[in-house]
């Protein structure tokens, strides 16, 4: 990244803008006290920011509209996906074939979502020990059903589920 671009980066972090991105390869730093500073004439800033706005302005009527920005949003992070899955194709592929075997496939790292108790340990650890014991795990459970079970008959009906926003 060249200097003039991390400054202008710098500057557009400052000033709050989300767009600097488009001038970066790479997410932008985070502002370094070590970093050398390099001027960014006014007017290069403009034209950068003119030249953003153009990108984000699909009609041309120089207005951009919330729906323009998620636009421009979804195309830039669809461009984005695209890259990464061609460069893991790229890393895959092994053999250069244009064709991933299935043993290249499953050289494919894909890391599981990290586990979280947090949510189960909240809602069922009724006494904050940092552990769950089945008459708390019963009793967090079923506060949830008769909670649901609206009349009372000890049976959540479809359209108690519906109601309490568990089905459509």
């Amino acid at each position: 990244m060249s200097q003039r671009a991390f400054a202008y980066i710098i500057i557009t972090l400052a000033l709050g803008s989300e767009a600097s991105a488009q001038q970066a390869s790479k997410p932008a730093p985070a502002p370094s006290t070590n970093a050398a500073a390099v001027a960014v004439p006014r007017t290069d800033f403009l034209q950068t920011m003119d030249a953003e706005f153009r990108k984000m302005d699909a009609n041309k009527n120089n207005v951009v509209t919330r729906a323009e920005i998620e636009q421009f949003q979804r195309a830039k992070g669809l461009a984005e996906a695209q890259a990464r899955v061609r460069a893991l194709f790229a890393q895959l592929d092994a053999d250069k074939n244009g064709q991933l075997s299935a043993a290249e496939f499953g050289k494919m790292a894909v890391a599981p979502a990290p586990p979280n108790a947090a949510p189960i340990m909240g809602q069922a650890d009724l006494n904050r020990d940092g552990s769950i014991t089945l008459v708390e795990y019963r009793t967090a459970k079923l506060a949830n059903f008769d909670r649901m079970d609206t009349d009372k008959d000890g049976i959540v009906s479809a359209a108690e589920m519906r109601a309490a926003g568990l089905v459509k």
